[in-house]
């Protein structure tokens, strides 16, 4: 007997919460972020124009690329897509290279600056 294999039918669990450990360093990033002050951001991404991603979102994904010694945008992104750790904390949205890398080369450059010293 087998444990059933269909490929026709692979989805990812609903919740990536079951797939993180509770002490994960992910968590520690998604918390850490989570506890700065709001008015940091709003400061940084005035709006207006086109919606955008909460600008949290980057900066969780960003900082938890570097702990894994990912800097390439490109490389960024495609952990977006593909590994676990990176869709949780990114809340399974996916921002393009381009976007990673406006986002920390120009929007929020001196944000990311004060958030590592």
């Amino acid at each position: 007997m087998y444990i059933q294999y269909t490929m026709d039918q692979l989805h990812l669990p609903m919740n990536l919460e079951d797939d993180i450990p509770p002490h994960h360093l992910v968590r520690v990033v998604n918390e850490a972020v989570n506890r700065l002050d709001d008015k940091i951001f709003s400061d940084a991404c005035p709006g207006g124009g086109r919606d955008s991603y909460n600008p949290k979102l980057p900066t969780k994904v960003i900082i938890y690329a570097y702990t894994q010694r990912i800097y390439s945008s490109r490389q960024i992104a495609k952990a977006v897509r593909e590994n676990v750790m990176f869709m949780w904390i990114a809340g399974r949205q996916r921002p393009d290279f381009r976007t990673i890398n406006r986002f920390r080369s120009e929007r929020m450059k001196d944000v990311l600056e004060t958030i590592f010293n």
